[in-house]
């Protein structure tokens, strides 16, 4: 391969249909394959692997680029960074269910308080390296908040829309941080419909998910990290809130090349993909056996993150629940609030929506049989609960009156 100019050490060798197998030139703008489905991104994983060891992995910065010879950008100059720290691992004792530990994995401590931080990064960081110079995406909130920042610390003009019942919060940083956003009487479906409509029209880039092959190897990184964090030996089981499941595509890739150089070995973690049961078409699809998933009807609930009525890497998504001997299944909203209720009392973890619905999902299939009290269970925690509306806490005192301390 040539590497002419190339300063940092790369092995990216193709891109690969993720459906049929078809190979399509790394280097240059590529958006969906010829079968309209996701690319991925394929590495020399024999030439990585025999360039950097776990020793000298541990000594480098406790950073998302630590990680770099796993990933696509070739030149540092085009390296896109906010800080991207590596989210702690939190035990959850009092909530898990028997022997086996439980634990939440935080990516609310990432850049734009989310884990779209990592897929965002990697997505304008390639932006800007293939020269790509203005972007639109439909985002559910997080994502859009992390594209903006991104997109503008790049230099890159930022065009996001938004269902209009996107939290209020997440509209307002997105515009704050000078993306140009706009509200959308749909779903995230009618978003992206709008984004890809407009191509031709606006000259952009779709960034929308999973319609280019960089967000998956930033979302990646989950995997590689977590790998890392439990001394490369992987916990059984793992709960991943999903929508449009690039992460837990993402961590599926990673686990599988971690395994081809060696670094893994045995079982790998058991995936669930974690929806709510007002917009669950990968529970549905995997329930009959299904390889692809149909657009779910009238999609609703309160985790707003992954309320994803059709997902363009549905395949990928049942695939890796499939080949890890996983599973999907739903929870709905009472369960969600209740699980970050309970988290937040009796533990002091603050989740959002999404990461609330994995708790809940823990709880409901140690219940049901299809997770052992005794498995190690991992949690994500997607983003940082500070972002989304709290129940009230309007009790008040009168100063100037004395206090009822026997009411308290």
């Amino acid at each position: 391969m040539d590497n002419t100019n190339v300063d940092r050490p790369t092995f990216v060798t193709h891109l690969e249909c993720g459906l049929a197998g078809d190979s399509y030139e790394a280097d240059t703008v590529q958006r969906l394959s010829q079968a309209g489905k996701p690319l991925l991104v394929r590495y020399d994983l024999e030439q990585l692997g025999a360039s950097i060891s776990k020793d000298a992995l541990a000594r480098r910065p406790s950073d998302l680029w630590r990680y770099r010879e796993f990933l696509p950008v070739r030149r540092s100059e085009n390296i896109v960074s906010l800080g991207e720290v590596l989210t702690p691992v939190v035990a959850l004792p009092r909530l898990q269910a028997g022997g086996g530990q439980l634990y939440v994995k935080d990516e609310g401590r990432l850049p734009t308080g989310s884990f779209k931080a990592r897929g965002l990064c990697m997505a304008v960081s390639m932006a800007k390296e293939l020269g790509i110079r203005r972007i639109a995406m439909p985002t559910n909130g997080n994502a859009g908040a992390a594209l903006a920042a991104y997109a503008s610390r790049a230099g890159i003009e930022t065009y996001v829309f938004c269902p209009a019942d996107t939290p209020e919060i997440n509209v307002r940083e997105i515009a704050a941080q000078g993306a140009k956003v706009w509200r959308v009487n749909g779903l995230i479906n009618d978003c992206g419909r709008i984004v890809g409509q407009g191509v031709e029209t606006m000259q952009w880039f779709d960034l929308s998910t999973l319609k280019e092959p960089y967000r998956i190897e930033g979302k990646k990184t989950m995997g590689l990290e977590l790998a890392e964090q439990f001394s490369w030996k992987l916990p059984d089981v793992i709960l991943y809130p999903t929508g449009g499941g690039t992460g837990l595509i993402g961590m599926w890739k990673a686990f599988n090349e971690l395994k081809q150089i060696g670094w893994i070995d045995g079982p790998l973690p058991r995936m669930v993909a974690v929806q709510a049961s007002g917009c669950a078409p990968m529970v549905q699809a995997y329930d009959a056996g299904e390889e692809f998933a149909t657009l779910w009807q009238d999609a609703h609930t309160v985790a707003a993150g992954i309320r994803v009525p059709a997902a363009v890497g549905d395949f990928l998504i049942l695939r890796a629940v499939r080949e890890s001997q996983g599973f999907a299944t739903a929870v709905d909203d009472q369960a969600i609030l209740a699980a970050r209720e309970k988290a937040a009392t009796e533990e002091g973890f603050l989740m959002c929506p999404e990461g609330a619905a994995t708790l809940a999902a823990y709880h409901q299939e140690v219940a049901n049989g299809r997770i052992s009290p005794d498995e190690s269970a991992v949690l994500f925690n997607c983003a940082t609960g500070l972002k989304y509306p709290l129940p009230p806490a309007d009790q008040t005192i009168d100063c100037t009156q004395p206090v009822p301390y026997d009411t308290l």
